[in-house]
């Protein structure tokens, strides 16, 4: 969910996704997250990971994931969703596991006894 008041993050949202091309998409993810100061550098992120950096550079360039990108903060606005982090929670339907029940939104950072406050509760609504 990048963030329209943070410059660099439409950019770094789409680096996450090419590399994801080269099975790395959380590591970029997280190393962008605990390391920002060179978020307007993506290519020392990609070189810290191992990847092929004529491949990430040339995804980048192409901006192969700029519609992905587009289309998941459209689908996050729809939810409500506006800030990072966000947390839906929701149970699959066990007669089909396409559909979801019960879903629960969480903003912000929380805590593990909100999340796991909320898991319990999720869980009980189910309980025979």
């Amino acid at each position: 969910m990048p963030l329209s008041m943070h410059k660099l993050a439409f950019k770094a949202a789409e680096a996450s996704h090419c590399a994801k091309e080269q099975g790395k998409f959380w590591e970029m993810h997280s190393r962008m997250m605990t390391d920002q100061k060179m978020l307007n550098d993506l290519n020392a992120y990609a070189y810290f990971l191992d990847l092929d950096i004529a491949q990430f550079e040339d995804c980048l360039k192409t901006n192969k994931y700029a519609d992905e990108v587009r289309k998941d903060m459209e689908l996050a606005d729809k939810l409500g969703i506006n800030g990072a982090p966000s947390f839906v929670l929701a149970l699959t339907d066990p007669k089909d596991p396409q559909k979801v029940t019960g879903i629960s939104f969480m903003r912000g950072a929380q805590s593990f006894a909100t999340f796991k406050k909320l898991i319990d509760q999720a869980l009980a609504d189910v309980q025979p």
